[in-house]
């Protein structure tokens, strides 16, 4: 077989490096042979666990900071030593923590202990997500498509706007008297 070159001055030599050499294009009427292109393949990540076969990941959301342990168990999740129905009373908290399972299908197969500070309550149910989220990727790294097509491994950038100097809030400037 010749050699192919190194450099492309031609088409022809496009061609020949590509081994498309012998492909013509096609003729009236006829439909076009489907070109298969097979791009990057697929990171492939590592299972990343401590020495407990835990998965660890830290999760943020407005001011609250979670640290979120997953391992396989019966599906208790612990926040800060307490039950989620104690912790989260309202059952929209509840289920904001559960989505990263429930888009995995793996609800009732991971033990969650999380220890969660800062923000409110809201805030914190968010936090607790991105960790779960974070760590069900690094404990099955196959899982990670589904939960970031999700948009669970993103963190949300939204936060409180600071109150600024000569106003009543962060926008809202005082009451206009007129007299």
């Amino acid at each position: 077989m010749a050699e192919t070159p190194d450099t492309v001055s031609d088409l022809a030599d496009l061609k020949t490096i590509t081994g498309n050499a012998g492909a013509t294009a096609p003729a009236d009427g006829e439909t076009p042979a489907p070109v298969i292109r097979t791009g990057p393949a697929a990171v492939l990540r590592e299972q990343e666990l401590d020495a407990q076969g835990r998965a660890y990941a830290t999760g943020r959301r407005k001011d609250a900071v979670a640290r979120v342990w997953i391992k396989p168990g019966k599906g208790t999740i612990t926040i800060n030593g307490r039950d989620q129905e104690v912790y989260f009373a309202r059952p929209t908290l509840r289920l904001v923590i559960n989505q990263p399972f429930e888009i995995a299908e793996r609800e009732g197969q991971y033990d969650v202990i999380c220890t969660v500070k800062g923000g409110g309550l809201s805030g914190q149910a968010g936090a607790v997500k991105h960790g779960i989220s974070q760590a069900l990727s690094k404990f099955e790294p196959t899982l990670r498509p589904a939960v970031k097509a999700a948009g669970f491994l993103t963190r949300d950038p939204r936060v409180v706007e600071r109150k600024k100097y000569g106003r009543a809030k962060a926008r809202r400037s005082f009451q206009f008297s007129k007299r």
